[in-house]
């Protein structure tokens, strides 16, 4: 067989192959087994291959999702083989590729520590502890957030949109998980409820911590550039992704006929230069962003705290990719609605970090079809405003502060 596993069309249709029959049922034991020599060979970036051939050929990401741990599994013991042998790629490592992977690395070792932590605050039954670990280990959300903001585009330029949309989802049911811990134990907690909950929580973390160390990262270093990985560790990718304006914009190429820095450029009513019409729209009271007819997203606006986490990375993204796959539906019912003509506008209110009575923020999220003079549709605007202090204002206000 030894022959075989160099001819790369034949190993992937025998990792098809092998998939299939563990969606049919078929033990990873029995897996293990029958495929053992081409298991033996086998590459992080080969995986990832695997799983985005999959999903183009019609398997539904939700099915890859379902199995992906046993996929894992079977690939176990090559992937720790591989791991021992350190094959680096061409041309060594960049520096700013290790910054970013130590840096993810040292993040997965603190959220191990925090989840032993908590687990044994939860066999103590020491509740106060197990919520202040929880919120340590919900600090995570920032790590969650650089890969779907950051690493992920930059993977879904070059061809991988399959496995970052199954981790994405596997970070939403993580993050569900926290919400329903936090629920348990502010609500009279008892380990018995508690620490299942709490197993199936640090399960699926540490089976992220595997699959990153051993399948993303190593394929993130195959495929990605030195300029991208300088990107991904520049600014607040790689400290905070919350704070999105503290990072240099995407500049795009600039031809040789855009207009210089003092040109006035007409517009409706009015002309502006660029420089104003860069600082006009960074000193908006709301978060814009703007997605073209062909669901590419062109424009985030770099207001001083923007609501929701936005990164460079994004420009040139389908519009879909930037949402969790739960929620893509609902993403491309108002693009559909928008593009057919079916409504004009689509708004969105919701409390983030709990009731607004318990520090939490009321948030308006609206977005509009733009259309040209003809009607056609050009894009959608999504306009997103923290409204609670306007929720708040009562009586009027017709005099200037002192």
């Amino acid at each position: 067989m030894s022959e075989y596993l160099t001819n790369l069309a034949w190993r992937k249709e025998m990792l098809k192959h092998m998939i299939h029959q563990l969606h049919a049922g078929k033990s990873v034991e029995e897996v293990k087994q029958d495929f053992a020599a081409l298991l033996a060979e086998i590459e992080p970036m080969e995986i990832a291959a695997l799983e985005q051939a999959l999903i183009a050929e019609g398997m539904p990401t939700m099915e890859i999702k379902r199995l992906c741990d046993v996929h894992v599994a079977v690939f176990r013991d090559a992937l720790d083989a591989h791991a021992t042998q350190q094959r680096l790629p061409e041309g060594g490592i960049s520096s700013s590729a290790e910054t970013f992977i130590a840096r993810m690395k040292a993040e997965n070792v603190v959220a191990e520590r925090t989840l032993a932590a908590l687990e044994q605050a939860i066999r103590a039954e020491q509740w106060s502890e197990a919520r202040t670990l929880l919120q340590k280990l919900r600090e995570h959300e920032q790590h969650y957030l650089r890969k779907e903001n950051g690493l992920f585009p930059y993977l879904e330029k070059r061809g991988f949109t399959g496995p970052s949309t199954v981790m994405w989802a596997i970070h939403d049911d993580i993050r569900a998980g926290w919400k329903q811990l936090a629920v348990l134990l502010d609500d009279h907690p008892q380990s018995e409820q508690v620490m299942p909950l709490f197993r199936e929580v640090a399960r699926a973390m540490r089976e992220m911590f595997y699959k990153e160390e051993n399948i993303l990262l190593p394929t993130a270093l195959r495929l990605l550039a030195a300029q991208e990985w300088e990107a991904l560790t520049s600014g607040e990718m790689l400290l905070d992704t919350s704070a999105s304006p503290a990072r240099q914009p995407y500049m795009p190429k600039v031809s040789a006929a855009a207009p210089s820095p003092d040109t006035l450029i007409p517009l409706q009513v009015g002309a502006l230069t660029v420089e104003q019409i860069s600082l006009l729209l960074t000193h908006l009271p709301v978060d814009v962003t703007f997605v073209d007819e062909h669901d590419t997203v062109r424009f985030y606006s770099g207001t001083r705290e923007r609501i929701f986490a936005r990164d460079p990375a994004i420009i040139g993204r389908k519009v879909q990719q930037c949402h969790p796959p739960t929620s893509v539906h609902r993403v491309q019912r108002i693009l559909d609605d928008f593009r057919n003509n079916r409504r004009d506008v689509a708004d969105f209110w919701i409390q983030m970090g709990g009731p607004v009575e318990q520090g939490g923020r009321f948030i308006h999220i609206r977005y509009f079809a733009v259309r040209d003079a003809q009607g056609a549709y050009r894009g959608t605007l999504e306009v997103t405003q923290d409204v609670t202090a306007i929720r708040a204002l009562q009586g009027e206000k017709r005099l200037l502060d002192d």
